[in-house]
């Protein structure tokens, strides 16, 4: 059996603006479960970053553990990428990221890579609100060890064996609120055309960008009485809006009614056009995105889509006045400016 992909594609695939084909943006064939979400989940990564004419090497996806964490092997394959231990990958992107500011950091990880063992690196990378875009494949359980409760498990879901969970949920999108994520949105691995429109402005957001995204476990938790099954999840989705990245440069030209379509600037000066289904829904307001979540919560609904957004947003960089050149760029002049700044710096503590 091999994992690389079919060398042929058809000679007339459609190319972004760079002369590159969606190929270029694959990476190997997936080992996953047939119908896994997190499939539909790299295949909604590699569509979005084709669309927005990502150069591949200036992308660095970084995982953990998990099934969700193989994934960046299926997508990207000509992207720098680290596999780093259980639940540690905010450490990693964390010092990848300070060290060189010129990639575009793109984590990929799961329920139990975050929400259990990963939690602590979780909620300090929300807090320093680095600038990266942060995907959670959330399906309730871990694949790995057959099909245990994660931590994201609702309270009274059924598993395949079974047996109804005891415990509460930890709603990672609620504590990104609670956190200060200065974006945060919810989707469904099952739902493509909501799904890359939000990774496309999260990749554009300028600030900690949080997705989950329900994807369900074919193998151990798509079965009846499974809140993460594929259909309770389609059963039980509310859309807060049906959002579309426009770039700055595109002319772009609008037929709707008044109220209907909600404009929001990302820090590149792209446009996401939210087209709001929820009356009165403002991604701005995050104590409103508190209101709404619990009332989906009361409801039994899964709320989905840009569910906070905050313009102007500083990132780990701004707040700590970091320099803008890459670490391994800078020179030995600008590493030792010599013994004048030294005193410089002494004279200012006196």
């Amino acid at each position: 059996m091999t994992y690389l992909r079919p060398s042929f594609r058809h000679p007339e695939s459609p190319k972004n603006e760079l002369g590159y084909t969606k190929k270029y943006y694959e990476g190997a064939l997936s080992t996953l479960c047939a119908g896994c979400g997190h499939d539909s989940i790299s295949g909604a990564i590699i569509q979005a970053c084709f669309e927005l004419n990502i150069e591949p090497h200036r992308l660095a996806k970084l995982s953990g553990i998990g099934c969700s964490s193989k994934t960046p092997t299926y997508f990207l394959g000509n992207s720098h990428g680290f596999n780093s231990v259980h639940g540690r990958m905010p450490s990693v992107a964390t010092g990848a990221l300070m060290a060189n500011r010129d990639l575009i950091y793109l984590g990929v990880s799961g329920d139990g890579d975050t929400a259990s063992i990963g939690m602590g690196q979780f909620v300090h990378a929300v807090r320093r609100n680095l600038n990266m875009t942060y995907i959670v494949m959330n399906n309730g359980c871990y694949g790995l060890t057959k099909g245990q409760d994660s931590a994201t498990a609702d309270v009274g879901s059924i598993s395949k064996t079974g047996q109804a969970n005891p415990f509460q949920t930890i709603d990672l999108v609620g504590l990104a609120l609670e956190l200060g994520a200065t974006f945060i949105a919810r989707s469904f691995s099952g739902d493509k055309a909501q799904l890359v429109p939000l990774i496309k402005a999260a990749l554009n957001h300028h600030g900690f960008a949080f997705i989950d995204v329900l994807s369900p476990c074919v193998t151990f938790n798509n079965n009846p009485g499974s809140t993460k099954s594929y259909d309770y999840v389609r059963q039980h989705m509310e859309a807060v809006g049906a959002p579309d990245l426009v770039p700055e440069r595109a002319p772009v030209t609008i037929d709707y009614a008044e109220g209907t379509t909600q404009q929001v600037n990302m820090h590149d000066h792209a446009v996401l056009d939210l087209h709001k289904l929820a009356p009165g829904w403002d991604p701005s307001n995050r104590d409103l995105a508190f209101q709404r979540l619990h009332e989906a919560r009361a409801k039994g609904e899964i709320l989905t889509g840009l569910l906070y957004y905050e313009p102007e947003s500083k990132d780990l960089h701004d707040m700590l006045n970091t320099s803008a050149t890459p670490l391994n760029q800078l020179t030995e002049a600008q590493l030792s400016p010599g013994n004048a700044a030294l005193q410089a710096i002494n004279a200012d503590f006196r």
